[in-house]
C-alpha cells in the first residue's frame, strides 16, 4: 500500500480523496489547531482509523530544523514494509490568489510554498502532490517563481503539471488549481505518459457548450424544474438534495446578516458578477467556493446566505462529512474556502495510485 504524509491538511479534504483512493494517511500536519480539531472530528464521524503518527499541530517548519530527524525516521518506519511514501500538500494561497494581496514569493504564506517544496528536497519521498491557486500559474511574476520550484524539484523528481477544473471531475464548482505532481528519478527516469483526466467526468469544453441558465428574479421559496440538457450533477441543487442539506449536522449554521435584506433580495438568482453578494442559481454550477475578503455567496431561493452544510456539499464531499459543533462558523467556513473539492482529490489520486502501480510493475 502507497502512504501518504499530509502537510498544510485542513480539515482534511485533500486527504479523505487519498483514502478513498486505496492510500493510507500515515501522517498529517496542520497549524490551525480548530482545522486540526475538525479534521480528527470528521474522520471521527466517518469511521475512519487514525493517522499512524497521529494529529501533528505545530508548524511545518519546524520539520526542516528541530523535527527533521523525527520526521525521517517515521518516513522510514513506514517504509519498512516495502511502502512508497508521498507527501501531498496545498500550502496557504492568498499571496498567489488573484482574489489576494499579491505579495507572492515575500508574503508569510508565499514562504510556505518553498517551505514545503524544501521539505521535499531533504526528505526525499518517493513521489509527491503540490496544489495551489490559478494565480501561480497565470500571474507572470508568481509563474517565473512557480518555475523556479520546479527547477529544484527536477534535480530529483520527473515532474509533471496541470491547471485542474473541479468541473471536469464532477464537482459543482467552477475552481481552477495548479496540480504539480513528482516521482522521483530512481523509480521513473523519465514521467511516462500521466493522464491527469483519466477519471474526469467532463471536459471543460463540453461544460462551456453547455446553455446554462443565466439570471431570474428572486423569488423567496420558488420552484422550478431542472431545464432540458442541463447535466443534473454538476448543479447546485443536486448537491443540495444529495447531501440533504436541511437535515445535515451543519445545516443551520449560517451568518445572519444585521442589515441589507432589501438589497439581498434585489439579487437575482444567478448574479454571481460581482465582488459580494453572490447569488447562486439553483440549476448551474457554483462559482468558486471561497468566502474571504468579504465575498458573500446568497442561497439561489432563500432570504439568507449560504449554510456550512450547503458550501461543504457544493465541494462535493460525501454527506457524513461534518464540522464540529464548537468550531466557530468564521472557521468552518474558512476551511471550506480552503478545501480542495473531493471529488477532484478523489480523481487526482486514483490516477497517481494506477500511474505509481504501472511504475512499479515496469520496475520488476
Amino acid at each position: 500500500m502507497n502512504k501518504i504524509f499530509s502537510f498544510f491538511s485542513g480539515s482534511g479534504f485533500l486527504d479523505l480523496g487519498f483514502e478513498m483512493s486505496g492510500f493510507q494517511i500515515d501522517f498529517v500536519n496542520e497549524f490551525s489547531p480548530a482545522f486540526i480539531h475538525a479534521y480528527q472530528y470528521s474522520r471521527d464521524r466517518m469511521g475512519l482509523p487514525k493517522p499512524v503518527y497521529g494529529y501533528q499541530n505545530t508548524d511545518m517548519n519546524e520539520y526542516l530544523g528541530s523535527r527533521a530527524q523525527e520526521l525521517k525516521q517515521m518516513i522510514a518506519t513506514s517504509r519498512a514494509d516495502g511502502s512508497w511514501i508521498g507527501f501531498i500538500g496545498g500550502p496557504p494561497c492568498p499571496d498567489f490568489s488573484v482574489a489576494g494581496k499579491q505579495r507572492g514569493r515575500d508574503g508569510n504564506n508565499g514562504k510556505l510554498s518553498q517551505s514545503y517544496i524544501n521539505l521535499i528536497l531533504a526528505q526525499q519521498p518517493d513521489f509527491f502532490l503540490f496544489e495551489n491557486v490559478k494565480g501561480l500559474w497565470k500571474t507572470a511574476k508568481h509563474r517565473a517563481y512557480y518555475e523556479e520550484l520546479k527547477k529544484e524539484l527536477s534535480q530529483y523528481y520527473c515532474l509533471t503539471d496541470r491547471l485542474t477544473n473541479a468541473l471536469e471531475f464532477g464537482a459543482p464548482q467552477d475552481r481552477e488549481r495548479i496540480l504539480l505532481f513528482g516521482i522521483r528519478h530512481d523509480h521513473a527516469t523519465d514521467i511516462m505518459p500521466f493522464n491527469w483526466l483519466k477519471y474526469a467526468k467532463y471536459s471543460m469544453a463540453e461544460v462551456k457548450s453547455i446553455k446554462w441558465p443565466t439570471t431570474e428574479p428572486f423569488k423567496n421559496e420558488s420552484i422550478t424544474d431542472c431545464p432540458n440538457g442541463i447535466p443534473k450533477e454538476l448543479t447546485v441543487q443536486y448537491w443540495f438534495g444529495k447531501n440533504d442539506v436541511e437535515h445535515h449536522p451543519n445545516g443551520k449554521e449560517n451568518f445572519i446578516p444585521r442589515a441589507g435584506i432589501e438589497k439581498m433580495r434585489m439579487v437575482a438568482e444567478g448574479d454571481d458578477s460581482k465582488k459580494s453578494y453572490k447569488r447562486i442559481h439553483r440549476w448551474r454550477y457554483s462559482p468558486t467556493v471561497c468566502y474571504g475578503n468579504n465575498e458573500v455567496h446568497l442561497h439561489p431561493y432563500k432570504e439568507r446566505r449560504l449554510t456550512v452544510a450547503e458550501a461543504l456539499s457544493l465541494q462535493s464531499l460525501p454527506k457524513e462529512f461534518a464540522l464540529p459543533p464548537e468550531m466557530s462558523l468564521t472557521d468552518k467556513f474558512k476551511t471550506t474556502g480552503n478545501g480542495v473539492p473531493f471529488l477532484l482529490a478523489k480523481g487526482i489520486a486514483k490516477s497517481i495510485n494506477d500511474y505509481i502501480e504501472e511504475v512499479k510493475l515496469c520496475q520488476k
